[in-house]
């Protein structure tokens, strides 16, 4: 662990935040074809990945409010109600604020990423503020302190660790087929 690099999470990726459009307006959702994730949608969610959530929004729903479409690849991670579900956008997606989201930069193997947010899970949420219930900030994401190996090292982590939830992955599917 000598070559691993202190930083922060701004360091690796850039944190994104999420909204709602407006659920009065109809033209925000009724035949939205992109897909919106909410902290509800990651609550059961058995898989790393994550491809749609329980809405759409339109593409008026996505310029009505300052949520933004994140790139297959990006890290969601729920700061809020509650704080530490974490999943891989299989696709495009956008996010209420219950999320902020890390978009890897081109040095930070996004399944890296992955294993490190949900490893700094306990750290992230004991960071997390507020009265009513607590929130991970923005900039409280961006410096979360974190310690990253050279870009191939983060290569070989993952692949290890995804091998792994593979073999989890397909026995609960097995188990899930079983059980019907």
């Amino acid at each position: 662990m000598d070559n691993w690099k202190k930083c922060t999470i701004a360091d690796i990726g850039t944190v994104v935040g999420g909204a709602t459009p407006s659920t009065t307006n109809p033209n925000n959702y009724d035949g939205g074809q992109i897909a919106w994730i909410t902290p509800k949608d990651l609550s059961n969610h058995k898989s790393r990945f994550i491809s749609h959530g329980e809405r759409n929004i339109t593409e008026h729903g996505l310029k009505s409010c300052s949520t933004q479409l994140l790139p297959k690849n990006s890290i969601l991670f729920t700061s809020r109600a509650p704080i530490g579900y974490v999943a891989i956008a299989a696709n495009e997606v956008c996010t209420n604020q219950g999320f902020k989201s890390v978009i890897p930069n081109e040095n930070t193997d996004y399944m890296f990423l992955y294993y490190l947010l949900l490893y700094n899970k306990d750290l992230i949420e004991s960071m997390g503020s507020g009265t009513t219930f607590k929130e991970v900030s923005g900039k409280t994401m961006q410096q979360i302190p974190v310690q990253v190996p050279p870009f191939e090292e983060q290569k070989r982590i993952s692949k290890i660790l995804s091998s792994l939830d593979d073999k989890i992955e397909l026995n609960a599917k097995i188990n899930d087929n079983l059980a019907a």
